[in-house]
């Protein structure tokens, strides 16, 4: 050490020092600095939405755009447009896409036949190809903190004809 006072009560002495409007816009610019020093989260409970702070630009959810198999108990086929937004048959389902950053996708289901809904995320592999997602409750019914827990699950990326570049050549 060299005597010299750390960096919170360096801190606490120039808040200290100015008059009391300039000490709490100091004060909040402090805590919001401290809390992005360390920015890595670790996430045991369920998002309700993706980080606020980082946006995902539009243009990347066109590979979220097809068919796909979500794999859990069985298998249901679901259908997204170019902005991740779809439906699926198994209740009258559709999946509504809040962000797409890097390989992860942040979502909400819904249930019309059984009046349930949720949250999801899904992290992809690095071609988009397949992921591994877990999924829970949001709402059942009317209640809107439901004790059941969710699940995991598996896509993958249905691929047809018209997704090929070209044709191979004849033998």
């Amino acid at each position: 050490m060299t005597g010299q006072p750390n960096a919170p009560a360096r801190v606490w002495s120039i808040v200290w020092a100015g008059d009391a409007g300039n000490a709490l816009l100091l004060l909040a610019c402090v805590l919001l600095a401290a809390g992005c020093a360390n920015p890595a989260v670790h996430w045991d409970a369920p998002l309700e939405s993706p980080p606020s702070s980082t946006a995902a630009r539009p243009g990347d959810r066109h590979v979220l755009a097809g068919e796909w198999e979500y794999i859990e108990d069985a298998v249901v086929r679901l259908t997204l447009d170019k902005r991740g937004n779809g439906h699926y048959e198994w209740k009258h389902g559709r999946f509504e896409t809040h962000a797409l950053i890097d390989h992860t996708w942040y979502g909400r289901w819904f249930q019309k036949d059984n009046d349930r809904e949720g949250g999801f995320m899904v992290e992809f592999s690095p071609d988009f190809s397949e992921g591994e997602g877990r999924w829970w409750y949001s709402r059942i019914e009317s209640d809107h903190a439901p004790l059941q827990k969710g699940g995991t699950f598996q896509l993958n990326k249905k691929h047809t004809l018209r997704n090929r570049s070209h044709t191979p050549p004849a033998p």
